[in-house]
């Protein structure tokens, strides 16, 4: 780990179809992090000072940094695309327009009306569920079908607005978002910057740093080196 990495980040899978990962963090000191560019929303818990919150994401369509306290821990549940709650719209939490919901007592928020325990890291999947039966989570089929080059009974401009709705991104969007995301993988992995730039699909060297700077926040070749923290940002296979 080097001087500049303060969070101790791991992560699961999940067997959820609404659930693309659950992660967990917590800092040995104060930092700053850089959130990369992610197509996802996600539900995440931070506990610092005796304090519990929960905290609705939608997806970030550039790098951010965010100044990060110490001893502080979080947990996240990241959805799947096409995920979605109907109440609260990927389009309106985008780009750190983030939703703090309100805290019922020390162990529940209140949601919808409703008040909720929250989650762990451990139950995860058991409080999505309740999620789904309650109809605060949804899910559109669309989605799936679109990124998998899937062809359903919708029209490309049907399929398009699904897509739209459900993420808040445009597909050509999320396109970028995820080759970025996967170069950034492959640069952390060791591969050299010309064999990303091949890998990844970019045009050239220069196309490749262009879109690095605007989505993970650094530079090819500082992403190499690990000099900064990014947020949680696992491997990846390219859906593009």
């Amino acid at each position: 780990m080097s001087s500049d990495q303060f969070l101790v980040i791991n992560d699961r899978p999940s067997d959820s179809p609404y659930v693309d990962r659950i992660w967990r963090a917590h800092s040995e000191r104060s930092g700053t992090l850089v959130s990369v560019a992610s197509p996802h929303c996600e539900m995440v818990v931070t506990r610092h000072e005796g304090t519990t919150k929960l905290t609705l994401r939608g997806p970030e369509t550039r790098a951010t940094t965010i100044d990060c306290p110490a001893e502080a821990e979080w947990f996240g549940i990241r959805l799947t695309l096409g995920s979605f709650m109907p109440h609260h719209p990927a389009r309106a939490l985008m780009d750190r327009n983030d939703a703090d919901l309100p805290s019922a007592t020390d162990r529940s928020f209140w949601l919808d009306g409703s008040e909720w325990e929250y989650p762990d890291f451990d139950n995860a999947e058991t409080f999505v569920t309740r999620l789904v039966r309650s109809g605060l989570l949804a899910r559109d089929p669309a989605v799936e079908a679109a990124l998998h080059g899937e062809v359903l009974s919708l029209s490309r401009r049907s399929t398009q607005r699904h897509f739209l709705l459900a993420t808040g991104m445009t597909h050509a969007t999320f396109r970028k978002i995820d080759r970025a995301r996967y170069a950034t993988s492959l640069l952390r992995q060791g591969l050299s910057i010309a064999d990303t730039v091949h890998e990844a699909g970019y045009y050239d060297q220069a196309h490749l740093t262009r879109s690095l700077t605007r989505l993970i926040g650094v530079t090819p070749a500082a992403i190499r080196r690990q000099e900064k923290q990014l947020s949680f940002a696992y491997k990846t296979e390219p859906l593009f």
